[in-house]
């Protein structure tokens, strides 16, 4: 995935795995809101579209996204659909931005139009917030919590790690005032600091609910 950063910018060290994730393929009979809910989200675009299919880009690839039109009576003979991924097969997609300035900004934005994510959590490795589209799709929104992946990985076969490979919850609206108040944004990417005073967040297996399943 580090690669599908910046598509092209250099191969992965393990010559058996591809560039980058070029797409991915939906099939939904919630076309017209999935376009609009990317177009929110992503400021997405539509390079082609007809009735069965809609090709969407955000970025230099020519699409990254595809829906494939079904029936709408589908999305009453499957009402669970959306809840598979809860119990079964994959969980979610992961997005990575640049920086938590860009992540927290993001969550602003899409707050103003009724977006709000699902889950916001400091994994440890990552500050993540996670939202799902129409169809209930999730996607992770991330920042590095380290300036190297080699810093990561050490993260990862750390105690720290072990004692709580989940996170701990925080509040977005908090870490964006302190962000605006100057506050150095390392220190804002610590598990911990998006906690509000006064607050005690969930963290490792008490911050998994039936909603951040």
């Amino acid at each position: 995935m580090e690669a599908a950063r910046e598509a092209g910018t250099s191969r992965p060290a393990n010559d058996l795995a591809p560039d980058f994730l070029a797409h991915w393929v939906v099939k939904t009979a919630r076309r017209e809101e999935m376009i609009t809910w990317y177009r929110k989200v992503f400021g997405a675009r539509v390079v082609h579209q007809d009735r069965r299919i809609a090709f969407l880009s955000w970025d230099h690839e020519h699409h990254r996204l595809a829906l494939i039109t079904v029936p709408r009576i589908l999305r009453y003979l499957f009402p669970l659909a959306r809840l598979r991924r809860k119990v079964y097969g994959i969980d979610h997609l992961a997005v990575q931005f640049a920086s938590l300035e860009s992540l927290v900004t993001t969550y602003e934005r899409l707050k103003r139009v009724g977006i709000r994510p699902v889950w916001a959590i400091n994994h440890g490795p990552t500050t993540s917030l996670y939202y799902e589209d129409p169809d209930g799709i999730r996607l992770e929104f991330q920042v590095d919590n380290f300036p190297t992946a080699e810093a990561t990985a050490a993260y990862f076969a750390s105690e720290k790690f072990a004692a709580n490979p989940i996170g701990t919850e925080f509040d977005p609206d908090y870490l964006l005032e302190r962000l605006r108040r100057g506050d150095d944004p390392a220190e804002l990417l610590r598990p911990g600091a998006g906690t509000r005073p006064g607050t005690t967040p969930r963290a490792n297996r008490r911050a998994i609910t039936w909603r951040t399943l």
